[in-house]
């Protein structure tokens, strides 16, 4: 708000000077509106600017001074021509003004080649800051469990939600489908918990790129622009943020990695579901989802069942564990508990 404030008073300051001193001529209104188009080409300038990493701003400023000293060695060059006051006059504000935007433009796209690092401590806080921040994107949020993860202190830096996941975050609450509206509310229920907690760091970034329509390819482009990496659940936001060289958090990467080890030979009681695709199958499950497929247990769907497991299948999808039952293993109806490890 105080910025808002110093931009309206910048405006209103120009504008004011523009009206009373009649600069190149021009007077009354006319002189306040191009004092106030001036202000606000120089707070969109300004706006811009901000948006820039210090690499580039440092590049940009060193590529405008060097076009500058390129241009005024050009114009002594031109000063022995045979031209006219006028033409040479415009002919040298010509070649300032195209060395400069050529210094500014090559040396903004070069920037990120600098190590500002390199120039002392005071430019050692931005690199380290934004390469440790995480992207959230909106499948992540709604899920909830980076709000448990960063809790438990396994996920460090900053976490960046970009206000285009916000937006399509409320849209989701708004949702005229309940199971949409319910997912969406969750999502900013985690944000808002996430943000109460005084040990993780949530900033919420304007930056956008209008030119991309696609929430996901924002998201990649923030990453790259930030040097960070997205933190998701979405197998192809996942597929994608590869091809773009993008490192990718998937927390069901990370749920899968934390399944505990279920080796051949060990025993553990299962309630049977329902059938499996092949015949005489019977399916449960874990308490973490992990499948779990049982052969000569079709008929005991509904009953716990104690099985021995003679395989493991690990999949992109998840981990699936393949059993039999034990001789002497009966079915139980009416147990607790979908699954209970027997160890």
């Amino acid at each position: 708000m105080d910025l808002i404030l110093i931009r309206i008073l910048f405006v209103a300051l120009l504008s004011g000077v523009c009206y009373f001193l009649h600069p190149f001529g021009i007077t009354g209104w006319v002189g306040a509106a191009t004092g106030a188009g001036a202000a606000g080409a120089v707070i969109v300038f300004e706006l811009r600017v901000r948006a820039l990493s210090l690499r580039r701003l440092i590049g940009a400023v060193a590529g405008s001074v060097l076009g500058i000293f390129g241009a005024a060695l050009f114009c002594l060059v031109l000063r022995s021509a045979p031209l006219t006051g006028s033409t040479l006059a415009a002919l040298q504000i010509f070649v300032l003004l195209l060395m400069t935007y050529v210094g500014l433009v090559v040396g903004a796209n070069k920037g990120d080649l600098l190590n500002p690092a390199a120039l002392g401590t005071v430019f050692s806080g931005e690199r380290p800051t934004r390469r440790s921040a995480k992207v959230l994107d909106t499948s992540v949020i709604i899920d909830g469990r980076i709000a448990d993860i960063a809790e438990a202190g396994f996920i460090d830096g900053m976490m960046v939600v970009p206000e285009f996941v916000l937006r399509e975050l409320q849209i989701v609450a708004d949702s005229t489908d309940a199971s949409k509206r319910q997912r969406g509310r969750r999502g900013l229920d985690m944000l808002q918990r996430m943000q109460s907690n005084t040990n993780i760091q949530v900033q919420i970034v304007p930056d956008d790129f209008p030119s991309i329509r696609e929430v996901d390819l924002k998201l990649l482009e923030l990453a790259k622009k930030w040097e960070a990496k997205v933190v998701t659940n979405d197998f192809n936001l996942n597929k994608v943020a590869h091809l773009y060289r993008v490192e990718v958090l998937n927390i069901n990467d990370l749920a899968n990695a934390l399944k505990p080890v279920v080796l051949p030979g060990e025993r553990m009681t299962v309630l049977i579901l329902k059938e499996g695709k092949e015949y005489n199958q019977g399916v449960g499950y874990l308490d973490d989802g992990t499948m779990v497929v049982v052969d000569h247990a079709r008929k005991m769907i509904g009953k716990s069942v104690d099985i021995s497991v003679t395989s493991v299948l690990q999949t992109a999808s998840g981990k699936m564990i393949f059993g039999k039952m034990d001789e002497n293993g009966k079915g139980e109806p009416g147990r607790a508990g979908p699954v209970e490890m027997a160890r």
